[in-house]
């Protein structure tokens, strides 16, 4: 244990060491924990777990049975102060202004959109003529099969067909460019 510079008090406080072992051992059990209270809020569970610690560091009384058995006051701490952060959210005053919200909106930002549409022009390049057609006609344009085998002037089951081996050229094209999950 060592003393807290700059304290008038003298207040004991655990040392560097005890603490690194604390965070090693506890840490990330509770970060798992915080973020099923935070309902997946990362931020928020983080400075939960901060905090937690910070009180920790400063409470070495609590954990003198040794860092291996502090993890169930270290839940305790960490649930009390998640529920003193969800009560002042809570708690704070909701702004609420006389105009409409229309008059608040954020204008739409396409950027991400245009630049997916693009990478999947760019996918769509990598097939052959005859199955990008067929996609095109299909998906892009909002085609029918029986709409899309009129105007490439081909049968619907070599439509259907030419989409079904289209799909599955495109699959690792899409992976490749990271526009589709592996899985």
């Amino acid at each position: 244990m060592m003393t807290a510079p700059g304290t008038t008090a003298q207040r004991q406080t655990l040392d560097q060491e005890t603490l690194a072992e604390l965070y090693r051992l506890h840490a990330p059990h509770l970060l798992r924990a915080l973020l099923r209270l935070a309902n997946g809020d990362r931020g928020k569970a983080e400075d939960i777990l901060q905090e937690t610690f910070v009180r920790a560091w400063q409470h070495p009384e609590a954990i003198s049975r040794g860092a291996e058995s502090a993890r169930p006051w270290l839940f305790t701490v960490a649930r009390r102060i998640a529920i003193d952060h969800f009560r002042m959210q809570a708690a704070r005053a909701r702004e609420v202004a006389d105009e409409a919200c229309e008059e608040h909106t954020t204008g739409h930002d396409p950027y991400d959109e245009v630049l997916a549409a693009h990478e999947i022009r760019l996918a769509l390049a990598e097939l052959p003529s005859h199955q990008r057609e067929v996609l095109e006609q299909l998906h892009l344009k909002g085609r029918s099969v029986a709409d899309a085998a009129t105007v490439l002037g081909i049968p619907a089951g070599t439509v259907k067909s030419r989409h079904f081996y289209a799909v599955r050229a495109l699959r690792p094209v899409l992976e490749r460019r990271g526009l589709l999950a592996l899985r």
